[in-house]
């Protein structure tokens, strides 16, 4: 396991790439930030998405796994492990720095109500040559999973080539074949696919007769959450779906964004999961974007929500959200610091009085902020 952030994941592209060509198990954490370059070191974004899905030279497809809340990066944490060593790939845990500096209460689980994530080394020969002689190749796949056999490096008997040069199917020999390397990146493609079979399907919060769906990802729970309870509150009939596992998407995303006329997707970025949602499912996903460093609160999503189900731009009715917090924000300050020119000592005795910390924990990300 590795932890980084997005400029890391690019410094490393390579040795990812390496990763899946020898299809061993790594765990990526992308704890995203700001960017591009060294952009805001400590600002959270969600702009790692496509990077993570697409950011290796060559077919090298990986898993994708997003925690919601931070004490759901355990969960999340212990299912990217459970992919990477079950299917011998690695995977990618996106996180946000949201979440990173977020907290809130959470209770330890029992040890056996974990996912299973020991590894079944091989310990033994595996194939017969042809002059009978018992031989260990690499790449000769479990018929369920495709992942291949994983020997611990020096088992005697067991010894073989890895590197990043295409294997032949099954001996692991080096191969210029083309055939070879169509069969190879076939087979990589679809053990990633398989994992669909092994994933639980999206859950969905609908009211009966909702015609808008809201999908999100990451840390954007929180906020699409309390801004859905915000409209159903007032009358509306919305539907939420929340992405855990994003490659491969859950086999019943397709029936579900297809049963809503509308699917709105709130996103920390310019748009980068509503438009693999539109590829893979050729549905109209509506998107709402924030790239500012900070992430949403409930009542942009509540106003974008409103503004959809109303048939306007979410977008635009995002950006009028922006536009007066940051107004109220100018007004704020402007008051505050009127009153210290005044002479108001009132004012910053206050402050000082008021027990807050500046080392007190951050908002939890389902917080309902205004």
């Amino acid at each position: 396991m590795t932890t980084t952030s997005g400029p890391g994941v690019d410094l490393k592209a390579e040795t990812i790439g390496l990763a899946a060509s020898l299809e061993l198990p790594l765990v990526i954490v992308d704890v995203q930030r700001g960017g591009p370059s060294t952009g805001l070191p400590t600002k959270t974004e969600q702009a790692d998405l496509l990077l993570a899905m697409y950011g290796r030279h060559g077919e090298a497809p990986v898993p994708i796994v997003a925690a919601r809340t931070p004490s759901h990066c355990f969960e999340a944490t212990i299912e990217a492990a459970r992919i990477a060593l079950k299917y011998r790939t690695p995977v990618f845990l996106l996180s946000d720095g949201y979440l990173a500096n977020g907290s809130e209460p959470w209770r330890l689980p029992e040890m056996d109500s974990l996912a299973d994530i020991s590894v079944p080394f091989t310990s033994e020969p595996n194939h017969t040559g042809p002059d009978g002689t018992a031989q260990f190749w690499p790449y000769l796949r479990d018929p369920v999973t495709l992942a291949r056999p994983w020997a611990v490096p020096g088992t005697p008997g067991l010894e073989h080539r890895i590197g990043g040069l295409e294997k032949a199917d099954g001996s692991g020999n080096v191969s210029y074949d083309p055939a070879n390397h169509g069969r190879m990146v076939q087979l990589r493609a679809a053990k990633i696919a398989s994992i669909v079979s092994d994933i639980a399907p999206v859950e969905v919060d609908a009211d009966e007769g909702a015609e808008l769906l809201v999908l999100g990802w990451g840390s954007t729970y929180g906020a699409i959450a309390a801004g859905v309870r915000r409209v159903r509150a007032k009358g509306a009939r919305v539907a939420h779906a929340h992405l855990v596992h994003i490659n491969p998407f859950p086999a019943n995303l397709g029936e579900v964004v297809r049963a809503f006329p509308r699917v709105l997707v709130p996103e920390v970025n310019m748009g980068q999961l509503s438009r693999l949602v539109r590829a893979e499912y050729l549905v109209d996903a509506w998107s709402v974007n924030k790239v500012e460093g900070v992430p949403f609160k409930a009542a942009e999503i509540e106003r974008a929500i409103t503004a959809a189900l109303g048939g306007g731009d979410p977008q635009e009715a995002l950006g009028l959200c922006l536009e007066e917090s940051s107004l109220a924000v100018s007004q704020a300050a402007g008051g505050a610091n009127g009153s210290l020119l005044a002479g108001g000592g009132a004012s910053n005795g206050n402050r000082k009085g008021s027990g807050a910390s500046p080392n007190a924990a951050a908002p939890r990300p389902d917080m309902e902020e205004e």
